[in-house]
């Protein structure tokens, strides 16, 4: 029997998505996951079709490419890529996850000088190796180590290795040391803040975070998440997009002859000059200038893997979804 006191829901708005391909650059904020960012902008550009390139953690802001459509399928290569962070250690204070949102372990004095912290960080630069905060969402035994550290539960972890290419000092300000890392991906700049801590003697912990720099682009070629939405309208902020291609700069281009273009978007190996090394990637032409997708070095030939449909124009798709109305 239902309830006389029940408001009643309102009805859900149909809608239909779009086959939005492309990639946008994000400046996430603050206290947003990348998760929600990346829905929000989904929403904003009825797409049907998007992922992102890489969490960056809610107390982190900056450079998040978010692709859309046929551009979902480069993106293990932005996730692969090498990133760039300015962010501020708080030392002094050792926290359970490593940052500011985490529950303070330990305060201890700080009496190290900025000569004393530029030494030190010369252990944690180069190729080193490094063990993953228990925050973090790598998979132990089939658990995120995030939810063991939540039921309270530390185990081993396996050091993995990682590059530091550069790890400079900006500013050290009372207890806030503001650094710039550039770094290989699986780097975690908490962790960083916390080793770096413990060989000083006092702890610390990152109280800002903020990527500047991944696979080629610079935080200073985004768009906010406030002022996409401010765009009048679904086509201003498609042109908002960048081809998918882009986020293949670093990989060697092939160009194919209309013909070898036919039989390589048919699945088909194909001879292809230059050639990249054995066993390489490569990005692929049509002669012309269409971007055809990825290719891989096999037995001298250029083996077709990752292919992108045409992707000019977006395209209303015939799927209608149900969704819930705006929140006012």
């Amino acid at each position: 029997m239902s309830d006389p006191q029940a408001v009643p829901r309102p009805p859900r708005i149909k809608r239909q998505l779009l086959d939005v391909h492309g990639i946008l650059l994000l400046d996430k904020p603050v206290g947003l996951t990348s998760n929600r960012a990346l829905q929000e902008a989904k929403h904003l550009l009825l797409a049907r079709k998007a992922g992102h390139t890489g969490s960056l953690d809610p107390l982190a802001s900056g450079l998040l490419p978010l692709c859309f459509g046929e551009a979902t399928k480069v993106s293990r290569f932005l996730l692969e890529a090498d990133k760039r962070y300015r962010a501020v250690f708080r030392l002094g204070v050792s926290t359970a996850t490593g940052d500011s949102e985490g529950e303070v372990l330990e305060t201890r004095p700080v009496t190290v000088s900025r000569r004393e912290i530029e030494s030190a960080i010369q252990h944690f630069t180069g190729p080193i190796e490094q063990v993953p905060p228990m925050y973090s969402a790598i998979k132990q035994d089939g658990q995120p180590l995030y939810k063991l550290a939540r039921a309270g539960i530390v185990t081993e972890r396996a050091p993995r290795p990682v590059t530091v290419y550069e790890f400079t000092v900006i500013d050290l300000v009372g207890q806030s040391l503001t650094v710039d890392i550039s770094c290989s991906k699986g780097t975690y700049v908490r962790g960083l803040a916390h080793d770096l801590g413990e060989l000083l003697g006092c702890g610390a912990h990152v109280a800002e975070l903020r990527r500047t720099a991944m696979g080629g682009f610079t935080v200073d070629e985004t768009i906010s998440l406030e002022a996409f939405a401010a765009l009048p309208g679904q086509k201003e902020r498609a042109a908002r997009l960048i081809p998918a291609d882009q986020a293949l700069r670093a990989l060697p281009q092939v160009v194919l002859s209309s013909n070898a273009a036919f039989y390589f978007c048919q699945g088909q190996a194909v001879t292809a000059r230059p050639m990249p090394a054995a066993g390489g990637w490569a990005r692929v032409y049509q002669d012309g200038g269409r971007f055809l997708g990825l290719g891989v070095e096999e037995d001298g030939q250029l083996a077709p893997r990752r292919l992108l449909h045409a992707t000019e124009e977006p395209e209303m798709t015939q799927k209608t979804v149900e969704a819930d109305p705006p929140r006012g």
